[in-house]
């Protein structure tokens, strides 16, 4: 995976769990041995993937104990960095946002975890898919950072209330299969993003010419031609990167 650092560029690396019999301790190893391989050159090293959402085996909330090794490897890897003096690594995980029987997921981190878990964690990742016309982009990026935050501080015991956590929009999406259509307000997302990052995922298709939001996640086509949103990724980043 080293292949894609270099030259400036960084890695940003997600180590899903998806463990079957609930190998907590397994994880926490495979956590560990990714950051004494790769910490020197990640600038994010994500536990876990859309850990919230369960009933899709894709998705690491499908798999037994999930919660526990989300905590557990949130702590390993951050043990690991500072034994390794990688103090560039933040550590941290994402969520859907948490709506409905989700919403008491990141209090229950934290009544397993405490103020140890909140202390190792760097960032807070928000995975957004959500088909939003440009004109209404602005408001719903903010206003589910919005809600994210208020539902962190509202889950946190006083004892952990210590440290404030940076959020990140993590890979955002924009309506499927409109690309052709350049819209005025495509840098909404980035300006409107009240968070210490945004990660767009991805920079290629997985397949143009199929339906649906999964498929058609790029800012360049399968065969690797500009879509509008390139050009408007790049002005976006020579502005505020």
């Amino acid at each position: 995976m080293e292949r894609y650092a270099g030259e400036g560029r960084v890695l940003d690396l997600v180590a899903q769990y998806q463990s079957h019999r609930g190998d907590v301790a397994g994880y926490t190893g495979f956590v560990r041995r990714l950051v004494r391989d790769h910490g020197h050159r990640t600038a994010t090293l994500q536990v876990g993937e859309e850990p919230n959402v369960p009933g899709n085996p894709t998705l690491d909330g499908y798999y037994p104990n999930v919660r526990p090794a989300l905590v557990e490897g949130v702590l390993a890897a951050d043990d690991e960095a500072r034994r390794q003096g990688f103090d560039h690594l933040r550590v941290g995980f994402d969520t859907t946002p948490l709506f409905g029987p989700a919403e008491d997921f990141v209090a229950s981190l934290t009544d397993h975890g405490g103020t140890e878990f909140t202390a190792a964690l760097g960032y807070v990742g928000l995975d957004f898919f959500q088909p939003v016309p440009p004109e209404k982009l602005h408001g719903a990026a903010i206003g589910l950072l919005r809600s994210a935050h208020s539902r962190r501080h509202r889950s946190r015991r006083p004892a952990a209330h210590h440290r404030e956590r940076p959020a990140r929009a993590a890979r955002p999406s924009g309506r499927p299969r409109s690309w052709r259509r350049p819209s005025p307000r495509s840098p909404a997302a980035g300006r409107s993003s009240a968070a210490s990052a945004y990660t767009h995922f991805a920079l290629r298709d997985a397949d143009s010419s199929a339906p649906g939001l999964f498929h058609n996640f790029g800012l360049l086509t399968d065969d690797y031609r500009p879509k509008p949103a390139f050009a408007a990724y790049q002005a976006l980043i020579e502005r505020f990167g």
